[in-house]
């Protein structure tokens, strides 16, 4: 029998893979590109070290909410709503709404930032419009089965920004220093990209998002498949996967920034086309071209994560029905919030801020909410009543504590020295 090449052999892995990838892909989306850039831009190669840091953590939290999902074939918000008071729910929803439309909303006007750099006889906001209206008519008309193997292959434009620094004058010795030796600056600037960065890769719309796409997975057909072993197995290489991609994104993009902007004194990001010049070593005048790729692509990824991630939430927390398999006329409400939640976020474009200053003010407000629902997954993935003989092992309690310390300590310090200024 004639064995697959290399590239069938990824395409076939591609394929199998569920929603492990996709929710690790769109973690790096236009918010996360934004963040990574400026942090490298900012701090050169002194934050490499993050990467390490975060795929565990990242791993150890979407692992219990994937679990959460298969074991109660039920949502986050479901399983709250069932097992605990109605206050945790509504704080949960009041701490995860706001970040989520500011996400979706400097999403989409990084997407027709990008675009206008292709094409600057059209206005940004024209191009944010276009792509909002093809992403509704997307999650509209096509099936979670259909979206979500369309979303895999945007997966692909992200392996842009792992190519570049190999076409760079990169100092790959400082490279492992910085990667494998911590260097961390007490000041506010430093700070505040440290819980950016812990922000935009540990995101609570994901882990809402995560435990649904597993539950929708495990409950096909309208009956609920027994869990075993195999299944958790499976699900646990999936989610690895998708958070080492996502981790290796991250590493990457700190990398080009790091050696290509830091040492040519561009230490702010404050536009899309600083971020593209990053690119220029590789591409030359295509740099704009091949950013503006990365950037589309991983927003129609991650927007329609996004989006639908506050739809279940609230279907699930008023009963509605809901699933992106339901047509539009089955699951008005469900649909209605998706809609909304675009048209809000396209109309933050109208304020004032840039897609650069708003993808990263999202990073730094899921730094900032997201300590509160990690301690809530970790007492539901704790829960015998809930998750029966599933519950957490000692690694998924130390990982997942040693994530909520962390991100807390970090979300604290950043309010101490924006108060002390």
């Amino acid at each position: 029998m004639k064995s697959k090449g290399p590239f069938k052999k990824v395409l076939s892995a591609l394929k199998v893979l569920g929603p492990g990838l996709v929710t690790g892909s769109s973690d790096d989306d236009p918010s996360g590109i934004a963040t990574y850039s400026q942090v490298g831009a900012q701090f050169g190669l002194t934050t490499l070290w993050t990467a390490l840091l975060t795929f565990p953590l990242m791993a150890a939290i979407q692992e219990m909410c994937a679990r959460i999902g298969l074991v109660t074939s039920k949502g986050l918000t479901t399983t709250l709503k069932d097992h605990y008071p109605k206050w945790i729910l509504w704080v949960m929803i009041l701490f995860s709404f706001p970040a989520v439309i500011l996400n979706i909303g400097a999403d989409i006007a990084g997407m027709g930032a990008a675009a206008n750099l292709i094409i600057p006889v059209v206005p940004a906001f024209a191009f944010s419009i276009v792509f909002t209206i093809m992403i509704l008519l997307a999650i509209i008309f096509y099936s979670y089965q259909k979206l979500a193997g369309i979303l895999k292959w945007f997966c692909i434009t992200l392996l842009i920004y792992l190519i570049v620094p190999f076409f760079t004058t990169v100092n790959w010795l400082q490279v492992l220093r910085s990667t494998f030796i911590p260097h961390i600056q007490f000041n506010k600037d430093y700070i505040s990209a440290l819980v950016a960065i812990l922000g935009t890769t540990i995101s609570p719309y994901l882990f809402f998002w995560q435990a649904t796409m597993e539950a929708e997975d495990v409950s096909k057909g309208g009956a609920t498949i027994m869990v075993d072993k195999r299944m958790l197995s499976t699900m646990r290489k999936d989610v690895d996967v998708g958070m080492l991609f996502s981790n290796l994104v991250m590493f990457f993009i700190i990398l080009t920034c790091g050696s290509v902007l830091y040492p040519h004194g561009i230490r702010k990001i404050d536009t899309v086309e600083q971020a593209a010049t990053a690119l220029k070593p590789i591409a030359g005048n295509l740099a704009y071209a091949l950013f503006a790729i990365g950037i589309i692509g991983t927003g129609f990824l991650a927007i329609p994560v996004l989006s639908g991630s506050l739809s279940y939430m609230a279907a699930e927390s008023f009963n509605w029905k809901a699933g992106l398999d339901q047509k539009f006329y089955q699951a008005k409400p469900f649909y209605g919030v998706i809609i909304v939640s675009l048209v809000v976020g396209v109309l933050l474009n109208f304020i004032g801020i840039t897609p650069i200053q708003g993808l990263i003010y999202s990073a730094i407000l899921y730094g900032l909410t997201a300590p509160v629902i990690i301690l809530v997954v970790l007492h539901i993935s704790n829960n015998k009543e809930i998750m029966g003989r599933n519950v957490n092992g000692r690694w998924s309690n130390i990982f997942g504590w040693l994530t909520f310390v962390l991100m807390t300590a970090a979300a604290f310090a950043m309010l101490y020295f924006q108060f002390k200024g």
